[in-house]
């Protein structure tokens, strides 16, 4: 313990510059101050600081040695709170921003709001790339690849991508054996809110030059409106995996060109780093890597 009043007492000096400014924002004498400076100094086998009558200022071992002090006490501190939350119930507002794959997360959602009903869930549906620190969110669910470095990033799952048609519009018009088929089809899309571009259907080339001729048939920026147009005989589209698993284990929905589709994904939650995460915080997260992905694994 004394050693960690070292510690604090050297960082006070430090930020103030001053061995009677640090010892009043302690409540102790100046003089205590300087004599527990003095046994750091002695313990450590440097010198912490230049003095003068009118100045003191950092060496460069103390330099050092405050960036290394100020880490330690703010892991103690953080560690103090972590221990302290332990023992409360999570309450507190949540604000998260989900992207439009509700058949992933709902079931964890209402799972969660049943355990933790303290915690105000504040939702909202997006696949634009929201600014989770400029917007104000605690915490985001994205697929893709990380690119933030002021976000922590905890993964959740992997997922692919499929083509799917219904028996009946395969029946009506054919099923595709290869990509150029498609042609002929009629092709669902999704377009990306934030670019206006039209996704991509991620179909292996056999050429690196030559891309498909995909007809576009209809838009939208909503899984589950191309899940309910597939499923009445409308045409074909990509979808996730995960958004289908029902309509395909029941038959209404069935997978074209499985050995041409090759794109897969990650799906990670994000969050500011650098700040002490609270319990709410806390346990959604842990709550959600254990569970979103729990049946599609």
């Amino acid at each position: 313990m004394d050693s960690l009043n070292g510690f604090v007492v050297f960082v006070r000096v430090a930020e103030t510059r001053s061995f009677v400014a640090a010892a009043q924002s302690l409540g102790v004498s100046a003089s205590a101050i300087g004599k527990r400076v003095a046994r750091l100094e002695a313990r450590l086998g440097v010198r912490l600081f230049h003095r003068s009558t009118r100045s003191i200022t950092l060496t460069a071992e103390g330099a050092v040695f405050l960036e290394r002090s100020r880490r330690i006490l703010a892991e103690i501190e953080a560690t103090e709170l972590e221990l302290s939350q332990s023992t409360e119930t999570p309450r507190g507002r949540l604000r998260i921003s989900l992207p439009q794959v509700t058949a992933l997360v709902m079931p964890a959602l209402s799972e969660f709001m049943a355990l933790y009903p303290e915690i105000e869930l504040e939702l909202d549906f997006s696949d634009r790339m929201v600014d989770i620190i400029g917007e104000g969110f605690d915490v985001v669910m994205r697929g893709g690849a990380l690119s933030d470095s002021r976000l922590n990033a905890k993964f959740l799952g992997r997922f692919h991508h499929l083509l799917v048609a219904s028996p009946g519009y395969l029946r009506r018009c054919g099923t595709p054996r290869h990509p150029d088929d498609l042609v002929h089809h009629t092709c669902l899309h999704y377009r990306f809110p934030s670019s206006g571009k039209l996704d991509r259907w991620p179909l292996r080339r056999e050429q690196p030059d030559r891309d498909y001729e995909i007809p576009v048939s209809m838009v939208c920026n909503h899984v589950e409106t191309r899940i309910c147009f597939a499923v009445r005989d409308r045409g074909i589209t990509c979808l996730p995996d995960f958004a289908v698993r029902q309509q395909l284990a029941c038959g209404e929905l069935v997978t074209v060109l499985d050995d041409f589709v090759e794109q897969r994904g990650n799906f990670y939650l994000l969050w500011p780093s650098g700040r002490q995460m609270p319990s709410r915080l806390r346990v959604f997260i842990d709550f959600m890597a254990e569970r979103v992905f729990a049946e599609h694994r």
